[in-house]
């Protein structure tokens, strides 16, 4: 009789886990949305976009890509966490709407950790330091030679952009000081560079890149963990004797939080198959950014860590907006 039993139960929970993979296999059941927090053309936009049609086809649903900016993109950062966790909702989250602007805003009760799941990572997106070539500086070495001479402007994308962090980091890192002008947007600061307002900025790739190579601007450094195929002549900032230096924009996709295991690792594995396509990463490093796969734990850690590294840098600096 106990034999009996315990066949019976052992069935029951063969029966039970064989149901719930074949469940997790289901997902998804329904269109998904990818919620991006900031308006359709960027480069986060277009990354989306790319990523979405192939998980369409790798996954036999329709990946709509919605667009709700506002708000340094906590719009979208709220309704995505406020959403069912379904499986049909996911937020394309970067370390501006979720690291800094709560920060800077004071908006002191938001915690990603507390508001989502990690998915995985989409994108890195490294800036390049430009500087007018009548500055007559042509390494990183010289720039900050020169910083220490003179008082120079720099063009901000932003108070709060990465942009501006990035100078506040190299700032606080050489113990130099000059002068911030912020705009609203990369568009008024390459007008404003190109104007001879600002000697330099801290730019998307994308956006210098036309500048860089007709003369205009010259390049001194990238901030990447190691050369852009699109400026392979430029050094990193760490070949510039910046030990460990990194600064990226990054952007990874969350769900909100109960949102189960099961769908979190399906789509994690299919978003890295996704990132891992020659075709799909030559689309990125045109857009100026690295297609950069992470699994939902590795993932997560290297957000708290860009967390630990930036926050102590925003305050430091007093980056407030009201």
């Amino acid at each position: 009789m106990r034999k009996l039993i315990v066949r019976i139960v052992a069935a029951i929970l063969l029966a039970a886990l064989a149901s719930t993979a074949a469940f997790a296999e289901e997902w998804p059941t329904r269109p998904v949305r990818l919620v991006v927090p900031y308006a359709p053309g960027g480069n986060v936009d277009v990354a989306t976009r790319i990523v979405a049609a192939r998980l369409q086809e790798f996954l036999g649903q329709p990946f709509v890509v919605e667009n709700k900016p506002g708000a340094g993109g906590m719009i979208a950062a709220d309704f995505v966490a406020k959403a069912a966790p379904d499986g049909t909702t996911f937020f394309i989250g970067a370390n501006g709407p979720l690291l800094f602007m709560p920060v800077i805003t004071g908006h002191t009760g938001f915690d990603w950790q507390d508001e989502f799941v990690a998915v995985g990572a989409l994108s890195f997106t490294p800036l390049v330091l430009q500087v007018r070539p009548d500055l007559g500086v042509k390494t990183v070495s010289e720039f900050f030679d020169l910083t220490r001479k003179r008082d120079l402007n720099m063009g901000s994308g932003g108070a709060g952009s990465t942009n501006h962090l990035v100078s506040e980091l190299l700032q606080s890192l050489t113990r130099t000081k000059w002068t911030t002008i912020h705009y609203k947007g990369n568009a008024p600061v390459v007008a404003a560079l190109l104007g001879g307002q600002v000697e330099f900025s801290f730019e998307q790739i994308s956006v210098a890149l036309p500048f860089i190579k007709d003369g205009r601007m010259r390049a001194l450094a990238v901030t990447s963990r190691s050369r852009f195929p699109m400026l392979p002549d430029v050094p990193t900032f760490e070949e510039s004797g910046f030990k460990g230096f990194e600064a990226v924009t990054w952007t990874g996709i969350f769900a909100p939080m109960k949102t189960s295991s099961a769908t979190v690792a399906r789509f994690s594995s299919a978003l890295a198959k996704v990132l891992q396509e020659p075709a799909v990463a030559k689309r990125f490093t045109d857009l100026g950014s690295e297609a950069r796969a992470m699994d939902p734990e590795a993932f997560k850690d290297y957000v708290r860590k860009e967390n630990a590294k930036w926050l102590p840098v925003i305050k430091a600096a007093n980056i407030k907006m009201d």
